[in-house]
């Protein structure tokens, strides 16, 4: 599939089920920050880390063409950077380029792989490559994960604005307007402290959206083996918007969310079919399985002995 294809709208009409999402996220944060100090600070980090995750949810759905066949108001409804850290269209390019289904995991072809080159791999030294395979497990992936994947990619785009051709400014300097607005309401507006909500909120909403991240592909010889399906998940599931069941939405990345469940559940057979048996049975199962355990090796099959460990434990 290609990645023009996919950045179409797909959608002839207002999507109303989506419409609501958009005002319950966004009209949750505003109240949850305007009424922050009349409530407990662990019950407004746990309600904001949601809210987080689920609005990361939304902005993904939004990169797919919904709810509305206006690309335009779909980007300014996805645009309040309510993470701070991560401007929307350079993760809207990022994941369209992720939907090239056949380069998959391929740490050089797919920019939201978790694998590494060999190359790549001894560049990190021994203190990096521990951090590393400590995030091969969920337990890492939660604890060290946020600050892994938003220093590494500070890191590249200081490279990218602050080089020669300074790209990505203009992005840059949108965004960073956005968090100045953000910001200034949480600190200024509702007087609440900006390291509470980067430590307190962001944070830890950054840590719940790995869980989904963290065994959702797998490298496999076979492209639609790469791509993992997790039943059974009532929360996660609807705070991720139904792509824990993503082999569903790999194969339909236009579907709605709220679309998905049905779909899923009248292709099940084949899907699971075609992937291999790569079904969980629940977050709980992938902790289980993974939570003190590599969820895999993390240099890639193609620069080790051939899928050695590509197996489901």
């Amino acid at each position: 599939m290609s990645v023009s294809s996919l950045s179409k709208s797909s959608t002839t009409a207002l999507e109303w089920p989506t419409l609501a999402l958009i005002g319950v996220i966004y009209g949750g944060w505003l109240a949850l920050t305007w009424f922050a100090h009349a409530v407990p600070w662990w019950v407004v980090s746990i309600i904001g880390a949601i809210l987080i995750a689920w609005h990361s949810s939304l902005q993904h759905e939004l990169i797919h063409g919904h709810p509305t066949q206006w690309r335009t108001v779909n980007r300014v409804l996805a645009f309040p950077p309510l993470s701070l850290w991560l401007p929307f269209e350079l993760y809207r390019r990022a994941h369209l380029v992720h939907h090239r289904d056949e380069r998959l995991t391929d740490p050089l072809d797919d920019p939201e792989s978790y694998y590494w080159t060999n190359e790549h791999w001894e560049g990190l030294g021994p203190i990096g490559q521990g951090l590393v395979r400590f995030q091969t497990t969920l337990l890492g992936r939660i604890v060290i994960g946020p600050a892994w994947n938003i220093g590494r990619f500070l890191k590249q785009e200081a490279a990218l604005v602050f080089g020669p051709r300074h790209a990505n400014i203009r992005v840059w300097a949108n965004h960073l307007l956005g968090c100045a607005v953000i910001l200034f309401w949480v600190h200024s507006v509702c007087g609440i402290s900006i390291w509470f909500y980067l430590f307190g909120i962001v944070y830890p909403g950054t840590s719940l959206l790995l869980i989904r991240s963290f065994a959702e592909h797998r490298a496999a010889n076979g492209v639609f083996e790469r791509t993992a399906i997790v039943e059974n998940a009532p929360f996660f599931g609807l705070l991720f918007l139904y792509n824990n069941l993503h082999a569903a939405h790999h194969e339909e990345p236009m579907m709605p969310w709220y679309a998905i469940p049905a779909w899923y559940r009248a292709n099940r057979e084949r899907l699971v079919r075609e992937n291999n048996g790569l079904v969980y049975n629940g977050y709980w199962d992938v902790a289980r399985r993974f939570f003190w355990v590599s969820h895999d090796r993390p240099q890639h099959p193609s620069d080790r002995a051939p899928f050695a460990d590509s197996t489901l434990k």
